[in-house]
């Protein structure tokens, strides 16, 4: 006890000095991000960069003042260096998914297949991109359920983006007696598609045979719209095509949706 409190002598200015030090730098790294987070010059990027760049500075930061503080405690950097490389090979194995996520969310950033606000569909989860850090990505589903994927899972399966692309094409399927004509038919869904107001020109509306058994003929039913007008589409398609072929008098009309994702 007597050697302890010895020790604590000496070295008591400086633990007392640590723990001022890490204090302030606790509260000064608060202000430095709260101040980074109001500069204009970030608004310049988009959400996913700039909330991947403010979280590296972050660690950096907290990570600069652990240095510091051992340092202020005496402790030889040196043996700090050689203690940290040790730790580091064994946390490496420990961690090795860890680390996967890690680069993961390196390579997202980098390789950017998506952004922040993109509906996508990856490693079985869909939804709308809420957040990418630097070790998972939040999506949220479209009945607001909230999925955490690890990013080294990402970046190793296929991501499909519903939003990269600003024009969408809505695919139908309709069906109808073979006593129909299909001329008529035909004519009879593109007038449909053309009254709507989320349905393009260009590329044209298409609408033919593209199957059917002994007793109906399929049509196959294509349209384009832009991408936030998706489900617009897709709906107002589906009920006013039916509509048009009970108006017309088409014989059993049935509706078998081919492509519902989202």
């Amino acid at each position: 006890m007597d050697k302890v409190k010895e020790m604590l002598a000496s070295a008591g200015g400086s633990i007392v000095l640590a723990i001022v030090v890490s204090v302030v730098g606790f509260l000064l790294i608060k202000c430095v991000m709260r101040a980074l987070r109001k500069l204009k010059s970030l608004e310049k990027l988009d959400q996913t960069m700039t909330r991947f760049v403010l979280n590296f500075i972050n660690w950096l930061l907290y990570i600069m003042l652990i240095i510091g503080v051992i340092d202020i405690l005496g402790v030889p950097m040196a043996q700090v260096i050689a203690v940290l490389a040790s730790a580091g090979v064994a946390v490496g194995l420990a961690l090795q998914g860890a680390l996967s996520n890690l680069a993961g969310g390196i390579l997202l950033m980098i390789l950017r297949p998506f952004n922040v606000g993109d509906y996508v569909d990856a490693s079985g989860a869909s939804g709308v991109v809420h957040a990418i850090n630097l070790f998972y990505t939040v999506i949220i589903t479209i009945d607001n359920k909230r999925i955490t994927v690890p990013n080294g899972s990402l970046m190793n399966s296929n991501v499909v983006d519903y939003t990269a692309e600003p024009l969408r094409r809505v695919d139908l399927v309709f069906s109808c007696a073979k006593s129909e004509k299909p001329s008529e038919i035909q004519k009879c869904i593109l007038d449909a598609v053309n009254t709507s107001q989320y349905a393009l020109k260009d590329p044209a509306p298409f609408a033919h045979i593209s199957g059917g058994t002994n007793e109906a003929m399929e049509f196959t039913v294509r349209a384009w719209c832009k991408t936030e007008n998706y489900w617009d589409l897709y709906f107002e398609l589906n009920q006013s095509i039916v509509e048009a072929f009970a108006a017309k008098g088409v014989q059993t009309p049935a509706l078998r949706v081919v492509n519902d994702k989202a």
